[in-house]
């Protein structure tokens, strides 16, 4: 992809952490080096929850697309699949179960818990005991979808929700958090959860930034973000270098 990327002359392209089990392994063998055989994990992946299998088409087909990898009718199954992802998405998140659909779960007692008024379709497929099919067949949730593949992703997605919200709040924080500046007497080993392992790097290092920290080979994302969090529990004078 990149010779013919520079052929063209356009910037290599790289996968990041967030996007692709290739990204975490290329970081890692870049930034951290490694003294034995590497061997990619799930658990090397900090935000796994984003790389999933039934999200990689969301995930890197426009992209492939921008580099001339996917064909036209590909392409096009793709945009429909997304609409169509995309428009049940927002249904589900604006139409409440209506009264009569709350009084018949709640007198079948199929459920665990009974449900209230005003639940939304989106807040209710969160919940572990309701699928979308039970949902849609409750009186005034339909008609949905029948793609399978829009359903088992609109299902994740839904179970979730919490999780990955999470995760691109941490992205985007440690993106614009590149070149924080970190005090010059900070002391690593009073950083709550920060591994011994960890905290004797940054002290042997002393990096002036969280991005050169974030360099340090075996300082993890989740590492950056507790320094974050102890730096600003601490009422530091958190500024950017020029």
């Amino acid at each position: 992809i990149n010779a013919a990327r520079t052929v063209a002359g356009e910037a290599p392209w790289y996968p990041g952490r967030e996007l692709a089990y290739l990204g975490v392994m290329v970081d890692d063998l870049v930034t951290r080096g490694t003294s034995e055989p590497y061997r990619m994990f799930t658990s090397r992946a900090e935000y796994r929850l984003l790389l999933r299998e039934d999200n990689a088409d969301l995930r890197l087909t426009e992209l492939a697309r921008g580099m001339g990898l996917v064909d036209e009718p590909r392409w096009q199954r793709f945009c429909v699949k997304r609409e169509l992802l995309e428009r049940e998405q927002a249904r589900l998140d604006a139409v409440r179960l209506p009264p009569e659909a709350v009084e018949r779960v709640n007198q079948g007692g199929e459920l665990r818990q009974p449900l209230s008024q005003g639940n939304t379709l989106a807040s209710l497929l969160r919940r572990p005991d309701i699928s979308y099919q039970q949902l849609m067949a409750l009186p005034g949730t339909g008609p949905g979808v029948t793609d399978a593949e829009v359903i088992e992703q609109l299902e994740i997605a839904a179970r979730y929700s919490g999780y990955v919200e999470r995760q691109h709040r941490e992205i985007e924080r440690l993106r614009r958090n590149e070149s924080l500046a970190l005090p010059a007497d900070i002391d690593f080993s009073q950083v709550h959860g920060l591994s011994h392992e960890a905290a004797q790097k940054l002290t042997d290092h002393r990096p002036a930034t969280l991005g050169q920290a974030g360099r340090i080979d075996g300082i993890t994302p989740a590492a950056l973000s507790l320094l974050l969090v102890y730096l600003r529990k601490h009422g530091q004078a958190l500024k950017r270098t020029a």
